[in-house]
């Protein structure tokens, strides 16, 4: 592990997470990074979305590591780059694609559990075996857990957790740096898996959940902005113009 790379684990700290206020290229790098951040990621929704495609490994192996270059070579904060499922049908490709990020100048990555387009989460050891792959690049490995996606918190969160937290240790025993664990926004379900889980913990912050110095207390390591900074960017534009196109006068 590289010395920056090295300065990006040590940034995963619970109880006073890392922030990051996901991007998408190298402006919005640069924006964010004059604000303060400490390291910058991005959000492959809006990396896709600012190319008006859809999200889901659409946009192009070729394309993610060009723009991650653009935004390495923008900035000085350690970079990690949402490689969605890792490009990758098996995990010797999954290893080439990572590997072309780590040359790319990351420092870490995003590695999600389910195929793009797919409902049904990974076996846990096909994706141990993937999320092995990525980590023998160096690179720090955020590994993404969807157990929670369309699921009930609300009914079944006791269960979830349980599931969440078997497939945390087995991704720590792949190698993986850090455990994501989106579409998740009860604080009570946060902080049992924070407690539990072999590694320090990545949340999606949502409008509906605990706050940031909530997270913290409950030992979140990490969160996330995900597609959220895109989105508001983009409403905000789509309101301006309309604003032009009736003749009134843009707020900038």
């Amino acid at each position: 592990m590289n010395e920056k790379i090295a300065a990006f684990a040590d940034l995963h700290i619970p109880g006073d997470p890392l922030i990051l206020v996901n991007i998408w290229d190298a402006g919005s790098a640069k924006a964010v990074a004059a604000a303060g951040a400490k390291a910058l990621a991005t959000g492959s929704y809006g990396v896709a979305g600012a190319q008006g495609i859809a999200d889901g490994e659409e946009f192009s192996l070729d394309d993610a590591i060009a723009n991650l270059e653009h935004i390495v070579a923008a900035t000085q904060l350690p970079v990690s780059i949402d490689l969605e499922a890792g490009y990758g049908a098996d995990a010797a490709e999954v290893r080439r694609s990572v590997q072309r990020a780590y040359d790319a100048g990351a420092c870490g990555i995003n590695m999600e559990d389910r195929m793009p387009g797919e409902v049904e989460l990974l076996a846990p050891e096909v994706s141990a075996e993937r999320l092995a792959a990525a980590a023998s690049t160096g690179l720090w490995v955020n590994a993404r857990c969807d157990v929670f996606r369309g699921q009930s918190a609300e009914t079944d969160g006791e269960a979830l957790v349980e599931q969440v937290l078997e497939r945390a240790k087995i991704y720590a025993d792949a190698g993986a740096g850090s455990l994501f664990v989106p579409f998740l926004s009860e604080a009570k379900w946060i902080g049992a898996i924070c407690e539990a889980s072999p590694l320090p913990v990545n949340i999606l912050r949502a409008p509906d959940g605990p706050g940031q110095a909530e997270l913290a207390s409950l030992g979140v390591a990490r969160i996330s902005h995900g597609h959220q900074p895109w989105a508001a960017a983009m409403q905000w534009l789509t309101g301006q113009a309309k604003k032009i196109f009736r003749g009134d006068e843009p707020d900038y």
